[in-house]
């Protein structure tokens, strides 16, 4: 199915969204058009928690890798949310996105300005997450929230601009992406000298300010250095298990994930095909593989999910900036044919998660945690000042 296909049969999908689902053998049909079921006690636990996605774009990958790789990307706006897109967010369960970016450091106060603007095109549908209180605003179906955040920190140019940008809105940072910057160092770096002086600063004054401190994308040392440093919990939003994805260098090592754990954090699964596993079948069985082993290792009250896509995944973004968006990142990211695990790259996934980790055994309440639970109350921990 292409891409203008497959959203406008979504899109259709979403509009038809059950307000009086049909009954199947115990099961209620949430996307009327698709023909899909899903266990009523799945229904129930999607709708009466909070969902967080600690990494998801509410609007799509699609015109947005377009309009970058356009001739012209700066009259164009892929940030936008077109009513049907916004009725798709509506409908998915998600109620809370972390629709962070890896901008450079001259754009980061133009994308968190973009941000901002969202909210006030959509007052009554989107809500900016800025404390603890915004939760309550948020109304399953009808609005949403979001927190600003960015997948990288080279915007912090000094100490105060932590407070700078606090102040903007943005509530969560990566300390690096992919590669060493004047904090540390990413994950596809061919060394890893761990957090530098100033990053042991930026560090510091990020717990000060009630920001939170985010390792998805750092080298292994890093990681452990910002444990180590950080007074506060310092949260993986989107990452994996390396042991389960052939030694993937964008995965965290067991050691990490032990640290995570100690320091009452988070670590978000993601569904990214060559993080979730090396070998086929790569889908949503596997993902939630990653959902055990980091409940074993750590304990359930450590594990979320941060998706690191949009509602579609990426594998239905159009040529050519497909082909350019997998050309931009270092060999060590191991694309295959295809980016999305399977059977996790739609709007209604997580409704598939929770029949997924049902069919594993899991109560109610670790249910909730891994929907939302945790990563609300450790926001709670780190934002407090």
């Amino acid at each position: 199915m292409t891409t203008k296909t497959r959203r406008g049969f979504l899109a259709g999908a979403a509009a038809a969204t059950v307000a009086l689902p049909m009954i199947n053998f115990g099961a209620f049909q949430v996307f009327a058009a698709d023909g899909k079921t899903y266990s009523t006690r799945a229904i129930d636990l999607v709708n009466s928690t909070q969902v967080f996605d600690m990494l998801s774009l509410p609007f799509s990958f699609g015109p947005l890798m377009l309009n970058a790789f356009s001739e012209n990307p700066k009259i164009l706006d892929g940030f936008a949310i077109p009513d049907a897109q916004l009725k798709r967010v509506l409908s998915s369960g998600i109620d809370v996105f972390h629709p962070a970016m890896g901008v450079g450091a001259d754009d980061a106060a133009g994308f968190i300005a973009r941000l901002n603007a969202t909210a006030s095109e959509h007052p009554d549908q989107l809500r900016r997450i800025d404390s603890m209180d915004d939760y309550e605003t948020l109304k399953k179906g009808e609005r949403v929230g979001y927190i600003v955040g960015i997948q990288n920190a080279d915007h912090f140019r000094t100490v105060d601009d932590v407070n700078q940008y606090y102040h903007m809105g943005q509530r969560i940072s990566q300390l690096t992406y992919n590669s060493r910057n004047l904090i540390g160092t990413g994950s596809t770096d061919r060394s890893d000298g761990g957090l530098s002086n100033f990053g042991v600063s930026i560090v510091e004054r990020m717990n000060e300010v009630g920001m939170a401190v985010d390792v998805s994308h750092c080298g292994d040392q890093t990681t452990l250095d910002a444990f180590e440093v950080s007074k506060k919990p310092v949260l993986i939003t989107h990452s994996n298990v390396r042991k389960l994805a052939g030694g993937h260098v964008r995965c965290k090592p067991d050691a990490a994930i032990s640290a995570m754990g100690k320091a009452g954090s988070v670590m978000g699964i993601t569904g990214v095909r060559m993080f979730v596993s090396d070998k086929e079948p790569t889908g949503i069985a596997q993902v939630i593989d990653h959902v055990d082993y980091v409940a074993k290792l750590a304990g359930i009250e450590h594990v979320g999910i941060g998706s690191d896509m949009d509602l579609d995944g990426y594998d239905d973004i159009p040529e050519p900036a497909y082909s350019a968006l997998k050309s931009g990142y270092s060999e060590s990211y191991k694309f295959r044919d295809k980016i999305d695990a399977d059977d996790f790259d739609h709007p209604r996934r997580t409704f598939d998660l929770v029949d997924g980790l049902i069919s594993r055994g899991y109560t109610d309440a670790h249910i909730r945690m891994v929907l939302g639970d945790n990563f609300k109350r450790v926001l709670g921990d780190i934002w407090t000042t």
